[in-house]
């Protein structure tokens, strides 16, 4: 049986870029008889500690036993087919592990992001001297096969690797399904709450917080009558809006997005975001949830703005489709049943499975 090792930051169930990216297709890989292993840099001790302020003396020993742990990669690596990275073999600015994998050993490289840019989390700032920004393109140049998420990701990493996938992020839409029991008889009742959802991490709340200005008025326009409800990794509060806090866990995701009236996504429009795969917004819309997103990058691509989604670039804009949905219900209905449709056909592991596989056959017969 054909062994795959995967290189990748975080352990399973911890990544929204790897549960999305990879994760989803380890049983269907060992269905086809690809049999497969997770080597993670960051424990789930070590997770405690290097996405908080401070703590640079214990971050230092996160990164150095980062090196350990992949130099043992290095020496077993012989006992695998292939080697899939996942983004980056480190957190460090170095391609070493990258072009020693690539030297002895087939190589996957995938990437679902803008990473070649500079986009370090506040609470490592101080670090940022240690990325290096051409790691990117020397990854993508030390690997057989790049499987990139979308087409902007893709274009770039054609200037440096001629066999270039494009398979977008997607979703389990086994898994992430519209549950009726959470959107029946509540909806039902006259004083029953529309809820604006969002989900995301601690790097991606910034985002959220560029829809305050239009929450805040739709918070006035209708007043009792919305709930706003963050879904994040630890608790998240805002001094001009009332919201409802939930922390993410795998366990409860499905329910958490399942309890949207209407998702949101709203993006800058700069070159970090274009190389985004619309993630949140795809979750959002697996479940049936009407979903609102920022027109730029692949979320031009997902959403045709009135028949699966809604597109809203200005403050006034994003109140007048945030009304339209909270005022319509069969909109939200309409919206919501057209957007799991898109991602069950474009954007589903069903829809992408043999594409993945493809790629590791091509590369055991080469």
């Amino acid at each position: 049986m054909p062994k795959i090792l995967i290189i990748a930051d975080h352990r399973l169930n911890r990544s929204p870029s790897q549960r999305y990216r990879f994760e989803q297709y380890l049983s269907y890989f060992k269905s086809e008889g690809f049999d497969w292993e997770l080597s993670e840099i960051i424990t789930k001790k070590d997770d405690q500690i290097f996405y908080q302020p401070g703590n640079s003396v214990k971050k230092g020993w996160i990164l150095l036993k980062s090196l350990f742990i992949r130099f043992k990669d290095l020496r077993r690596a012989s006992d695998f087919d292939i080697v899939f990275i996942q983004r980056e073999a480190l957190l460090l600015g170095s391609s070493y592990f990258e072009k020693q994998f690539f030297k002895r050993h087939k190589v996957i490289f995938d990437f679902d992001d803008s990473i070649w840019l500079l986009d370090t989390s506040p609470e490592n700032k101080k670090f940022e001297f240690l990325k290096n920004p051409n790691k990117t393109k020397i990854n993508i140049e030390n690997a057989h096969a790049v499987i990139a998420g979308n087409t902007y990701l893709a274009n770039y990493a054609n200037q440096f690797n001629k066999n270039v996938i494009i398979i977008p992020t997607t979703i389990d839409t086994d898994l992430h399904q519209p549950k009726s029991e959470l959107r029946s008889s509540p909806y039902a009742q006259p004083n029953k709450k529309i809820i604006i959802g969002w989900s995301g991490s601690i790097s991606t709340i910034k985002h959220f917080e560029m829809a305050i200005p239009a929450l805040k008025e739709i918070q006035h326009k209708y007043p009792n009558k919305i709930e706003i409800h963050v879904i994040r990794q630890g608790s998240y509060n805002h001094p001009e809006l009332s919201i409802i806090s939930k922390k993410w866990a795998a366990e409860t995701e499905v329910d958490d997005l399942n309890c949207f009236d209407i998702g949101i996504m709203p993006l800058p429009d700069d070159e970090w975001v274009k190389g985004k795969c619309g993630l949140k917004g795809l979750s959002y819309m697996a479940c049936g949830v009407a979903t609102v997103m920022s027109p730029v990058g692949v979320n031009k691509e997902i959403i045709a703005h009135g028949g699966n989604g809604l597109l809203a670039s200005t403050t006034k804009e994003w109140v007048e489709c945030l009304s339209q949905l909270i005022e319509d219900s069969d909109l939200r209905l309409q919206l919501g049943t057209a957007g799991r449709q898109t991602v069950v056909k474009n954007y589903s592991v069903n829809a992408h499975k043999d594409n993945y596989l493809a790629i590791l056959k091509s590369l055991i017969k080469s």
